[in-house]
């Protein structure tokens, strides 16, 4: 174990009512009845972010936590973004969120984020820190009627796992996650900053027009072997349903790479399976030190330039080696 892993644990241990700590309350009691129309809420709920959006990205520091930092100023960004439903068993969706950029005359799909829902799972993939994720077990008495939340970089391998429940409160259906550790998005790790993770929680609820996506984001980092708080941020993800743009180009790369993809998110269930988890090199662009060629040869089979059978082979060796399998 490395001299920063054990500080880790350290740090781990202590904060352990703030990381295990749950974010709603249990279930209460309900009939079959009840509990089956919930079930059905919930997948609506869940099936509804599928669509064509303009989404738009509000990220806020605001409280430091630090007398020696200063919040970032507000930072928005947006563009549009097709979800579509690439899996539905009943008991598990998958959800694969494609990004269209450029201009109509010469777009470009950007492959983003995947999140998987999982009802009443008896484990999660959680990341534990320093590139590591490993699987977790739900408490056995928060898995009723409970859902994970699995989300996955733009290239299938883990980013954060979490569970809740799917609550009315408020008049408001709403999908609150538990205490959850996160790695550095893009947009702080790129910039070298003093903390080096989130502890966070996320939302999820439907929407008049769409639906949102809140984060609430603990910015946490080493300070002398253990983990302290810097800053405060919250994330306002809003998907608003658009005919503002052509979702036809996020169609055409998916029907030319679905099959490379399903073959990728293959070969890293394999790889978490075979360890309990997966340990990956952490790189500020693109998540892992593998991203890059997992990612780009799916855009090779887009453009036509790669075969999928091949590439399919070179994907599995680069997941191979990259986990140390």
């Amino acid at each position: 174990m490395t001299r920063n892993c054990i500080k880790w644990a350290l740090a781990a241990a202590l904060l352990a009512p703030a990381t295990t700590g749950f974010a709603t309350d249990p279930v209460p009691e309900r009939s079959a009845a009840e509990e089956q129309a919930a079930f059905e809420a919930d997948r609506a709920a869940i099936l509804a972010m599928a669509g064509d959006y303009r989404v738009t990205f509000d990220m806020r520091e605001t409280t430091s936590w630090r007398e020696d930092y200063t919040p970032l100023e507000p930072k928005m960004s947006g563009g549009f973004e097709s979800v579509r439903v690439i899996e539905d068993t009943g008991e598990r969706i998958v959800l694969q969120h494609l990004l269209v950029v450029g201009t109509e005359e010469d777009p470009h799909v950007v492959k983003h984020w995947r999140q998987d829902w999982v009802y009443e799972p008896e484990t999660y993939l959680a990341y534990v820190g320093e590139g590591r994720w490993d699987v977790e077990e739900v408490p056995e008495d928060r898995r009723e009627g409970a859902w994970s939340q699995t989300v996955w970089q733009v290239d299938d391998s883990p980013r954060y796992g979490a569970y809740g429940n799917w609550t009315d409160q408020g008049g408001v259906h709403r999908w609150r996650s538990s205490w959850t550790w996160r790695p550095l998005a893009r947009r702080d790790a790129t910039r070298n900053p003093r903390y080096d993770r989130y502890l966070a929680i996320n939302r999820h609820s439907p929407s008049p027009t769409g639906w949102i996506h809140w984060q609430d984001n603990l910015k946490m980092g080493l300070v002398e072997g253990e983990v302290e708080p810097f800053v405060q941020e919250i994330v306002l993800n809003t998907y608003a349903q658009s005919d503002e743009y052509d979702p036809a180009p996020a169609e055409e790369y998916w029907a030319a790479t679905q099959g490379y993809w399903a073959a990728v998110r293959e070969a890293w269930d394999e790889a978490i399976e075979a360890d309990g988890g997966v340990t990956l090199t952490e790189e500020p662009n693109m998540g892992n030190t593998i991203s890059a060629t997992l990612y780009g040869l799916g855009s090779a089979i887009a453009a036509g330039e790669r075969d999928v059978e091949s590439a399919i082979a070179e994907a599995r060796e680069a997941i191979r080696t990259g986990t140390g399998g």
